[in-house]
This record gives C-alpha cells, sequence and structure tokens, in this order.
C-alpha cells in the first residue's frame, strides 16, 4: 500500500582467460558478429512478458559517490563545531535526528531512508577504497573477487533476458584513479557474461542493423557457424574464457533490441527536468527507467567531483543539492511506481573526508569514521546506525567495516552472505569473508541471520 506523500520539494542516478574489457566486446565483437534482433522486436509490447520482466526479484541501484563525499556536508553534521563547518544542521521526517542543511529533500523522506554512521574502512587512497567497497573486501592475487553488481546479476539477473542485467552508467569515464579500476576485471571469477554492460560518456550501445547487401539467409549462416566454431573451441580447450564469452555474446542479439533504454532523449521531459539537467542526474533517471524495464543491478559513476582536497565548502554547496535532489526523486518515484519494497538503494563513495580542513581549505581522505545511506528492499527505513563523536573524528557506537556492510547488502537482497562460491581448482572465497554478521538493526527480515 502506497504511503501518503508528506515530502517537500518539487514533485513536477589475473589470467588474461578472464580479463575481457567491456568497451572491446561491445565496440568489436558485437560488430562483428552483427546479430539480427528481429525477433525481439516488440518484446516489451507484450503485457505479461513486460510485467514479469520489470517484477522478476530484487533488484539494486548503487549511486556511486567517486572521489568521496564528506560526512559532514551530508549524513553526520556536526553543527557549532571547529570541524562542522558552516551549513549547520537540519530536522527530518525522522524525529531527533539531523542531516545537513544542504539536503532540505533528503530530510523530508528520512522516514525511508537508513543512514550508518558508523563506517571504518582501511584504504585511504581512491583506487584501494574502490575496490574495496565496491568488491567487499581486499584483493587476494591472483584471484580476483567480482564486483557487487556481478554477484547481484549471477544470484538475482536472468541471464536469457535481453535486457543487460548489469549496467554501469558513468558519464565521466576518463577520471584519474577511477581509470584503473573501470578498466580492470570487473566480473572477476564469475565470467565475463556478468560483466557490465557500459554506457555514458564514449561509452554507447552501437546500433549494429543488418546492412542491406547482407541477406537474411547469409547472415543467419555466419551466426550458425560463428556459433559452431566458438562451441567447438570452447569444448576443445576447455575454456573458461571461451564459454564465459559465448554466454555473453548469445546475449548481444537481445541487448540491440534494448537500444532505446538507454536513449536519455526518449525519457519523458518532465521527469529529466525533475532530476536536473547535469549528467549525474539524468543517469539516475535512466537507471530507474532501466531497472523498471527489467535489469537487475545499476551502477552510476559520476568520475571524481567529490574528491574536495581544494575549497571544499563551495564545492560542496554545489555539489550535495544536486544529490539531495536526485536521491529524492529516485526514492520517490520508487515508492509510487511500488518498486521500493524490491529495490535496494545504495548511495556511498570510497570513504569520508577529514573532520579539519587542509591549507586550501579542503577536507582530505578519510576512512576512520564516515557515513553512507540506503533505502528499499529489506532495509529497514527511518534507522540511522552507529554513532561518532562529537567532532566526527571516531566511531564511537556501532562500527561497521566494508565485511559487516556487504553482509547487510547480501542479506536485504536475499542473498546469503557466508555461501561459498563453486571455484573448481581454487581456494575457498566465500561472498562474505571473516564470517561477518550483517547489521540486524538495519534489516526488515533478521531470521536466520548469522550472529
Amino acid at each position: 500500500m502506497k504511503r501518503p506523500h508528506n515530502h517537500s520539494g518539487d514533485r513536477t542516478c589475473n589470467s588474461p582467460e578472464h580479463t575481457i574489457h567491456r568497451r572491446m566486446f561491445l565496440d568489436g565483437s558485437m560488430a562483428a558478429g552483427a546479430a539480427s534482433v528481429a525477433s525481439f522486436n516488440g518484446l516489451f509490447s507484450i503485457p505479461a512478458i513486460a510485467d514479469e520482466t520489470r517484477r522478476n526479484g530484487k533488484k539494486c541501484i548503487l549511486l556511486w559517490l567517486c572521489g568521496a563525499p564528506s560526512q559532514f556536508e551530508t549524513w553526520d553534521p556536526k553543527p557549532n563545531t571547529p570541524t562542522g563547518g558552516p551549513f549547520g544542521a537540519i530536522d527530518t521526517q525522522t524525529p531527533g535526528v539531523q542531516i545537513s542543511s544542504l539536503m532540505p529533500k533528503s530530510s523530508s523522506i528520512m522516514d525511508r531512508l537508513a543512514i550508518v554512521r558508523s563506517m571504518k574502512t582501511r584504504p585511504s587512497e581512491h583506487f584501494q577504497g574502490i575496490d574495496v567497497l565496491t568488491r567487499g573486501d581486499q584483493p587476494r592475487p591472483p584471484f580476483v573477487r567480482p564486483i557487487l553488481g556481478s554477484v547481484v546479476a549471477e544470484q538475482l539477473g536472468q541471464l536469457d533476458s535481453p535486457v543487460p542485467q548489469f549496467v554501469l552508467l558513468d558519464p565521466c569515464p576518463e577520471g584519474n584513479e577511477f581509470k584503473g579500476f573501470k578498466a580492470g576485471n570487473w566480473a572477476g571469477w564469475l565470467g565475463a557474461e556478468y560483466g557490465p554492460v557500459r554506457a555514458g560518456g564514449e561509452y554507447s550501445i552501437p546500433d549494429l542493423l543488418r546492412p542491406e547487401t547482407l541477406s537474411e539467409t547469409d547472415h543467419s549462416d555466419r551466426e550458425a557457424l560463428r556459433r559452431f566454431l566458438s562451441r567447438k573451441f570452447e569444448n576443445d580447450q576447455r575454456s573458461k574464457a571461451a564459454a564465459s564469452y559465448n554466454a555473453a555474446f548469445e546475449r548481444v542479439k537481445g541487448l540491440m533490441s534494448c537500444a532505446p533504454l538507454f536513449d536519455l532523449n526518449k525519457l519523458p521531459e518532465q521527469d529529466r527536468q525533475r532530476y536536473g539537467g547535469g549528467a549525474f542526474s539524468q543517469h539516475v533517471l535512466q537507471a530507474r527507467h532501466l531497472i523498471e524495464n527489467g535489469s537487475t543491478f545499476v551502477m552510476v559513476a559520476n568520475g571524481m567531483p567529490w574528491d574536495n582536497h581544494v575549497f571544499q565548502h563551495e564545492m560542496h554547496q554545489m555539489l550535495v543539492p544536486e544529490f539531495d535532489n536526485v536521491l529524492f526523486q529516485l526514492v520517490t518515484d520508487l515508492e509510487d511506481r511500488g518498486m521500493l519494497e524490491d529495490t535496494l538503494v545504495i548511495a556511498m563513495g570510497e570513504f569520508g573526508r577529514t573532520p579539519w580542513l587542509n591549507e586550501a581549505r579542503g577536507r582530505d581522505h578519510y576512512p576512520n569514521a564516515w557515513s553512507l545511506a540506503m533505502a528499499g528492499a529489506g532495509v529497514k527505513p527511518g534507522v540511522v546506525y552507529g554513532a561518532t563523536d562529537k567532532y566526527g573524528v571516531e566511531v564511537v557506537d556501532g562500527q561497521v567495516d566494508n565485511h559487516r556492510l556487504f553482509a547487510t547488502i547480501f542479506s536485504a537482497l536475499g542473498i546469503d552472505p557466508h555461501e561459498e562460491y563453486d571455484l573448481p581448482g581454487l581456494p575457498t572465497f566465500q561472498r562474505v569473508e571473516e564470517d561477518a554478521a550483517p547489521i540486524a538493526e538495519l534489516l526488515i527480515k533478521t531470521d536466520g541471520l548469522k550472529a
């Protein structure tokens, strides 16, 4: 049952065998196959199929605030203290809970959100922080742990769906430290079929129409030959990389039928105006659209704008209101569409920012005490978990590391965080190591959770 609105704001985001770069796959392999999409045309016009595709199981949208936002100017303000900054705090829809005054729209939906104010992680540099906070653990070379989106797609997605199950929307693919991460092995040992389809910036879904000079019969014959040779190589060589490649290639034929889902210009103008004109805002709207139409996990990244080592307050005064509006629009849209109950929204970066300012009036990297937000799916709304001290220097209650965070995320989505991966010939890995317990206070269903 839909909750009545009481929101403020106008409602008018290392083996070479295992490394298959997604862009090379899309720009090269798909062009080579030039698969016909005629059999998929009209798929979403069939009500029964469309409804099943949209509604099947839990989903997740990760708003990746790359560069790391300041907790003081978002979820954990420290008003009237030397570390708190100039913006102050405001009351929220949840009694007794305040957030930054830069976030009035989020304050009006605080009873839908869950905030963790007690994150404490190890990496203090971007690449390492991004790796740990998107994969859930530090590397164990030479084994590559799959990124969160790949795990969710493998567990909850439909591999035979024409709609890509894991999508990365990235308007700034060139972003410095993040660039190395982007070129890495996304899906790790799960295989390339669970890597993301990328869009935004220089990445796009190419238009692969069959050339007029190529008959349908010739095209079908070519495709049959490709499939035969690929399967023969896979079987003869017993190559996991080839198996992943072939599975991914089969998805290409359906992917092209979904190209309109990636066209921002096809989204309603009223929605585009509500979300705002920035690239991050528009891609968050597109994430909602993709989840509505069958994707399982969408990650929206935004370059490195939150890395404010210089003029922290001035930069956050521009960045936070955009994020505030985007989060408000996304959560309320999902609720209005009856999707919030099954869609987990996560908003975080790779760490927090220092309580003190540097000589350039910026806040530097700070993994010792920081905050993030979640909403929807199995997360209990209106909860603030954990606390930092008066000045935001240390966690004083409910410390959460990357292991507990990922155990909580998986549990909210109905995925067993401690199940072992089936990796013949490889060491034992669990989805979440060290037997880390989910945060029961953040979960609606706690039956069967490991204490």
